[in-house]
């Protein structure tokens, strides 16, 4: 009976066979390091320079609207009720993005050009027979807003993959993009607008932004997708006190330039310094200058810090929003105009750098990144909307005094937001690379 009774060990024999062929599993492979150039690294930034010259080159060509509009030819609303629509629009870039974030990490990159190619050139297709404010504020407001915002994510997350020590340059050339679609579409605005009416000058931007995203459509690429789909919330970052600090920073940045951005066209032509189409030519040349502001600053990022760029570049940008007080005539207004859009260039391209350095967890990268510009963009409405009201809180007339007031105290006060985050990221080390 015991000769016929099995060994104890035979029905644990394939279990341990089976663990053990587990355990010797290899690992996955380790993604290897970002190349930091290349051909093709190279590629995906002019890719993603497309995205951004439609993503925000579009966006910030809203201050000729916004003149456009003041004029009463489309319709008639006050100046805080118009600056609705471009607000939205450059709000939903930044908010829309914690939400297509996970659809990216799962590798849906074309799906998502798709989309925010389809929002951008069908917005600009239905604000074209618009003649009513209610219309205008979904089509362009919405629509265009919500395409914007599936542009945006890509243009920043096909870059990381790519680059290390050169991140900062790679961003700062991708963010050049913004500069100069704010200068090709208000040119084409203004030099169509008279010629074939608002109807076909729409269109024309419209079909302009459908064969410029063909680029990325073509080539924009995923180098690996991330190991793990993020999340639209870190809850350590509620504990992270100097991430929520650059956060504050960016919005009181954002309140002032987005002021400037809307009614720098509208204050010149209000005045009496130029006529209507020479006043909105003031959007292009402050973004062209924008250009400089955004590749040279995160060139010097890499070297010297972020946050010893963006910082002065904040009180420089708020002194010369309160220098508007002082203008009086064409001249200084464009003056005003090519500095402000130099200086105002960090608040665009400078931040993406300062959410990655000041995120530890470079996994959490993409969640941190979509959770910050999701409050950032809410600058957008206080420095267009908020702006607005501040302009007309008296309807008898236009404050322009109160107006750059509260811009420019909004961007000093940036400026000294990002004074306290490099004292707290370093103390007072004058030399020190944060």
């Amino acid at each position: 009976m015991d000769q016929e009774s099995p060994p104890a060990s035979t029905p644990t024999a394939e279990p341990r066979l089976a663990h053990a062929s587990v355990a010797e599993k290899p690992p996955p492979p380790a993604p290897s390091p970002p190349p930091d150039g290349g051909f093709g690294a190279w590629v995906q930034v002019l890719a993603s320079w497309f995205l951004i010259f439609n993503a925000w080159g579009i966006s910030v060509t809203f201050g000729d609207y916004q003149a456009y509009y003041e004029s009463g030819e489309l319709f008639t609303q006050t100046s805080s009720n118009i600056s609705w629509i471009g607000s939205i629009q450059a709000f939903l870039i930044f908010g829309v993005g914690a939400v297509v974030g996970p659809f990216y990490d799962r590798g849906h990159l074309r799906l998502i050009l798709l989309a925010g190619t389809f929002f951008v050139v069908w917005g600009h297709m239905m604000l074209s027979l618009c003649t009513q404010y209610w219309q205008a504020l979904l089509a362009q407001g919405f629509a265009v807003g919500i395409g914007g915002g599936c542009l945006f994510v890509p243009s920043l997350a096909v870059i990381q993959p790519y680059f290390s020590s050169n991140i900062g340059l790679a961003l700062g050339i991708a963010a050049t993009g913004s500069s100069i679609g704010g200068v090709i579409y208000p040119v084409i605005f203004i030099n169509l607008i008279d010629k074939v009416g608002f109807g076909w000058t729409t269109r024309v931007i419209g079909f302009v932004a459908l064969a410029t995203l063909a680029v990325p459509l073509a080539f924009s690429k995923m180098r690996a997708k991330p190991p793990r789909v993020r999340s639209i919330i870190d809850t350590t970052a509620f504990r992270d006190g100097p991430f929520w600090l650059c956060i504050l920073a960016c919005f009181l940045g954002y309140t002032g330039c987005y002021a400037a951005f809307y009614y720098i066209a509208f204050f010149s032509e209000a005045n009496g310094w130029m006529d209507s189409n020479l006043a909105l030519y003031l959007v292009p040349i402050l973004n062209a200058a924008s250009a400089f502001g955004r590749a040279v600053p995160n060139w010097l990022a890499d070297k010297i810090g972020p946050t010893n760029v963006v910082m002065p570049g904040a009180f420089m940008t708020g002194v010369l929003l309160l220098c508007n007080l002082a203008v009086h005539n064409a001249a200084g207004i464009i003056l005003i105009a090519i500095f402000l859009g130099f200086f105002s260039g960090v608040f665009i391209a400078t931040p993406p750098v300062l959410f990655i350095k000041l995120t530890e967890d470079k996994t959490k990268v993409g969640t941190r990144v979509g959770m910050a510009f999701a409050v950032v963009g809410l600058g957008v409405l206080t420095g267009g909307v908020g702006g607005g009201a501040v302009l007309q809180h008296d309807s008898s007339r236009l404050d322009w005094t109160s107006l750059w007031i509260y811009a420019g105290v909004s961007a000093l006060a940036s400026g000294i937001a990002f004074l306290i985050l490099r004292i707290r990221l370093c103390g007072l080390k004058l030399a020190a690379k944060v």
